[in-house]
């Protein structure tokens, strides 16, 4: 113990920033160097003793992770999200190092996964498939906006559609708005390809993993949710019960709750006050939530599938239709880990009656 040292690190995109403590909590050391990989490991090879390092979930963070495990005992890459409340005051680089190893060694610092579990090429390509996604609908929601802002309608799909774009075009009057339509146009079919060849890229990858074939059997779980699934969750053992997994997906509610114990005939006792929900948590992976929700409302409204019978009697107790996506979301979330932690097939019996 009195070898170790805990080293923050506040990493920018030119430079690191390090503040390293002994196990007494005395800063002993400050340094600040290039951000390369050769001159980092010079850096920590030059420190002695048992070595404990922390720095901040960014952009670089899983290239550093991977750069520094094998030469240090312990790296925590922390959520920064986290550490907020610990920054309210004056900071610079120097500052935030000397905050990081204060809570390395107070154990304060709340972990963001980074583990090599064979995923990396799945998650690569679910980003790039999320990515174009994201770029897809963004072009189509801007050839929407700019139809409307000249009056035009256009609900639904038809708008898109190559057959009927010169009349689309020929509804807007000025010029220079339809050269812009126009190039909106060109980059969407630019677009759309990428995206399918990503699309192909990532089933096929998955397929390479023996638990998407277990998963593809969760009705509403598709080739394109199921690789999603194993490319953000990489491993079900980082979640110890079903509750965690809903944190990570943005399917825990909050709650708060205030005086709960009282003293009664000088004896402790816990208050009957129940605590108040606050909302779902809002710190979570967003990519992961959407794909429970999806899969949720897809479920809903499958005609005689397993899941719909579940959301059907939960309407009937009286629930809101809104309550019952969410209590569905986390009934598939829990069945995925499941059946992902066991490796066994999917089976009715999994949607028990009680709450999910």
């Amino acid at each position: 113990m009195d070898g170790r040292k805990y080293i923050g690190m506040d990493v920018h995109q030119a430079s690191i920033s390090a503040a390293v403590r002994d196990a007494n909590g005395k800063l002993v050391m400050e340094s600040i160097f290039e951000t390369k990989a050769s001159t980092i490991l010079e850096f920590v090879q030059g420190l002695h003793g048992t070595l404990w390092i922390t720095f901040e979930e960014g952009t670089g963070a899983g290239w550093l992770y991977d750069l520094l495990k094998p030469h240090v005992a312990k790296v925590i890459v922390c959520d920064p999200r986290k550490n907020a409340v610990s920054k309210k005051r004056n900071k610079n680089d120097c500052i935030d190092a000397r905050t990081l190893s204060e809570l390395l060694r107070a154990g304060l610092l709340s972990p963001v996964y980074h583990g090599d579990t064979g995923v990396r090429t799945l998650k690569e390509l679910a980003r790039s498939y999320l990515s174009l996604t994201q770029d897809v609908t963004r072009v189509m929601n801007r050839l929407k906006g700019l139809h409307r802002s000249w009056g035009v309608r256009c609900a639904g799909r038809a708008i898109y559609a190559r057959s009927h774009r010169g009349d689309w075009l020929e509804k807007l009057p000025e010029a220079g708005v339809r050269r812009r339509a126009q190039r909106l146009y060109e980059e969407l079919d630019y677009l759309q390809p990428l995206r399918q060849q990503a699309r192909k890229e990532l089933i096929a990858e998955s397929r390479k993993h023996p638990v998407c074939e277990f998963l593809r059997e969760v009705p509403s779980l598709g080739p394109i949710r199921v690789a999603l699934v194993i490319a953000l969750i990489q491993t079900p053992h980082r979640f110890r019960t079903k509750r965690q997994l809903w944190t990570y997906s943005g399917l825990a509610v909050n709650t708060q709750v205030s005086g709960e114990y009282s003293f009664t005939g000088g004896e402790l006792q816990r208050a009957r006050k129940r605590p108040i929900p606050r909302g779902l948590n809002e710190n979570h992976n967003h990519d992961l939530k959407n794909v429970f929700k999806g899969a949720a409302a897809t479920a809903a409204t499958a005609l005689g599938g397993p899941f719909q019978d579940f959301y059907a009697a939960l309407l009937a107790k009286g629930m809101r239709p809104t309550m019952a996506r969410l209590t569905l979301a986390r009934k598939i979330a829990a069945i995925t880990l499941s059946i992902w932690k066991k490796g066994e097939h999917f089976d009715k019996e999994h949607l028990k009656p009680q709450a999910a």
